[in-house]
Formats: C-alpha cells, structure tokens, sequence
C-alpha cells in the first residue's frame, strides 16, 4: 500500500536519535544497572496542589468537551504571567492552550509555513523541529553555531543565510542541547533583521524558567515584534508536567484564531482537568518549583566541577536547562561511538551530540534528570570510559 510523502518528511536523524535511548530503556527491563541521562524528563513529582486541582476537577465532573482555545481562565493566567515576565501587553485573546510546546511548535508551522518556504534554526538544535518543518512541506536552513562560542547565535551568522524564501526564523533560549541563553544586545540585532526582512520569529521558551545565568529575553517584548512573534512555552520542565502536556502559544490576534482553527480540526480542545491543574501551576506559589529549580543549578555545577577535573572531557557550562553538553573529542571517539560504549561497557545513557545537528559532532548530551548521588554516580562512569578510550586496546 502507498503513504503519503508526508511519513518521509517526519522520518531522518530526529526520529533516529532516541534508538540508543530505547536500548538503555531494553536494558534495564533485562535488569542491567543503567542510569537514565538521556531524554529531557524531570525526574520529580508535579507538586502536589496540582495533582489535587485535577482530582478535584475530575471529581466535579469536568470530562466534557472544553474551549478549543482553552478555558477562559487559564489563558487570562498564562497572559498575565507573561506580562509580569516580558512587559509585553497581552490578554487571553492573544493565548491558545495546546498539548504541550512540541504541538505548540508544530501548530505554528502549519499556520505560518507553505512549502518551500525556508526557516532559519540555530543548530545544534531540538531534534523533532526538522520534522516538524517538513510536516508543512518547508525547508529548514540551519545557521551553524560553534563551540568555542559556547553555542551562541550571532547576528551576522544569521544575516547570511537570508534569502527571498526565509519565512521565519525560530530560536530556543535556553537552547536545547546546548543551554546557551541569549543576551539583549542579540534579541535586539536578530528583532532588526526580522522587521527589515519581514519574518516571523517562533520563540520557544521552555526552558525560560530554569535560567541560571543573566535574565530571560523574551523577544515579543522588543519593538516592532508584537506583530510577528509566536512565543512557545509550556509546564512541562518547570513544574515537572511532561506527561500533562498542556503548553501554549503567545501571539498576535489572527494567529491565534488561526491556531484555534487547527486545534478545532485536530483536538477538539484539552481535558478542562487538565487545564483546571494548571491554572493552579500558574498562580499559585509553589514551594516546590523553586526547589526544582535550585536543585537543577545544584546538578549543573556537579557535573560541570567533576568533568571538569578530566583531561580528555571538557564539560560546557550552560547558562540554563536541565542538560550539559560536554566534549568527548579527546578520548579519540566519535560521539556516537562514545556514548555507545558509555552505555554498553558502563551503564550510563546519553544523546549524541550529532543527533542535534553537525555542529554538535564530539559532543554527548548529558540530561540533568537524576539526583546529585545517581549524577555524582553516572560521572564516576563516564569519567572511567573516557580514561579507558585512551588505553591501546590489544590485536588479534
């Protein structure tokens, strides 16, 4: 039987990049000590006044449809958390809830991109966009960001790759891999070449809570930008909700009534116990998410201080994120073979860094997503697969 061109655009490296993943998952099934470093999922609870929101609304008997937008309430809270954050004047009529920022992302592309349209992405970059881009047919044109600069976009990188078919352009910061943030004087340069060229900026924020080093930019807030600017979030990191999914999108009127469009004839709306649950994230202080977030720096600078103090490992600080990206070139493996081997030989699970773009080659991913004893564990064993790269290994 035939399938659509569609299932060869959301196939390729990204797709690809969970299958060492999914070993070491194989692997502990089997019972094999293995330490789990390699997908993005908090290891804590969702606070406890959220869990008990949705209980309770389960219990009230909200399981009917709800707003394809999302409730009334929850957009109002979500606006008002972004004013506080960004300055930006928004209101719930600008908000559309979705089921998570990867939804997120790809209801944008749908309603922003046609075919052949091209969107430029820092790369090293979140392995699912390539798909989600191609999904609508569009190309995407990666601006190469280099090491030595800790994976920071520059103005001018992305200038060059400019062209009549440049769309949008679409920056994570915090970057996922990498963790890199960007400044203000940046945000500005880059919010230039977006109104002279006319582009949309996706601005996805995910990680915009769990920043570590200087404050969050969020760009819709710059001059000019109100108009062009998609900006993605979501509690799935900062409040340990991965498996809620609820995220949302910020943007101007029309889109968001054009995202309301797509979610009519695809979700038909989220569950109200869901969105009631996170309501409470958003306007509750919760002592518990400022805990998440302080025992995240406290993991940050345990694996930065321990792989720092190896020879062949050099550990990159990210400025925020629940991950750092550390450079295995010296051990005289590939990444790919590095982590391999990290995972065979010492039970320990983690991305390649090629699975995020060429940029990334020598670099492993390793997620921030065990407590400080299990980290300080799953340093121990890295640190010994690197020494032990470097040992000659016999013949015959």
């Amino acid at each position: 039987m035939r399938y659509s061109a569609l299932t060869q655009r959301i196939t390729g490296e990204g797709a690809a990049a969970w299958q060492i993943h999914d070993r070491a998952l194989a692997m502990r099934e089997q019972g094999r000590d293995v330490l789990l470093l390699s997908v993005g999922d908090p290891d804590f609870d969702t606070p406890q006044a959220i869990v008990d929101a949705a209980v309770d609304s389960l219990r009230a008997g909200d399981t009917h449809y709800c707003d394809v937008r999302g409730l009334h309430g929850l957009r109002a809270s979500i606006a008002a958390r972004h004013r506080r954050r960004s300055g930006q004047p928004v209101g719930a009529e600008h908000v559309t809830v979705l089921p998570g920022a990867q939804c997120a992302v790809y209801s944008v592309a749908q309603c922003l991109l046609d075919p052949g349209d091209e969107v430029i992405v820092a790369e090293p970059m979140y392995v699912t966009y390539e798909a989600v881009f191609g999904a609508c047919g569009a190309k995407v044109i990666p601006v190469a960001l280099r090491p030595e600069n800790a994976f920071r976009v520059e103005q001018a990188d992305v200038a060059r790759l400019i062209t009549p078919k440049t769309r949008a352009l679409l920056l994570n910061s915090p970057n996922n891999p990498s963790g890199a943030s960007l400044r203000l004087p940046t945000w500005q340069a880059l919010a230039q070449l977006c109104i002279e060229h006319d582009l949309w900026l996706i601005s996805d924020e995910v990680y915009s809570d769990l920043l570590y080093e200087g404050e969050h930019i969020s760009p819709a807030s710059l001059a000019g930008m109100a108009e062009r600017t998609a900006t993605i979030n979501s509690l799935s990191k900062s409040h340990a909700m991965t498996g809620w999914r609820i995220g949302w999108v910020i943007g101007p009127e029309p889109l968001a009534e054009h995202l309301a469009n797509l979610s009519l004839c695809m979700l038909f709306g989220l569950p109200e116990f869901v969105q009631r649950a996170a309501q409470v994230a958003l306007e509750e202080e919760l002592p518990e998410v400022a805990s998440m977030q302080d025992e995240y720096r406290q993991r940050r600078d345990l694996v930065c201080a321990m792989l720092d103090d190896c020879p062949e490992l050099t550990p990159l600080r990210p400025d925020g994120g629940m991950f750092v990206m550390v450079d295995v070139r010296r051990t005289g493996l590939g990444a790919q073979a590095f982590a391999e081997r990290l995972l065979d030989g010492y039970g320990v699970s983690v991305l390649a860094g090629e699975a995020f773009g060429p940029s990334a080659a020598g670099h492993i991913r390793i997620g921030l997503v065990l407590g400080l004893a299990q980290l300080e564990d799953a340093c121990r064993r890295i640190i010994r697969c690197a020494a032990d790269s470097l040992e000659p290994r016999p013949r015959g």
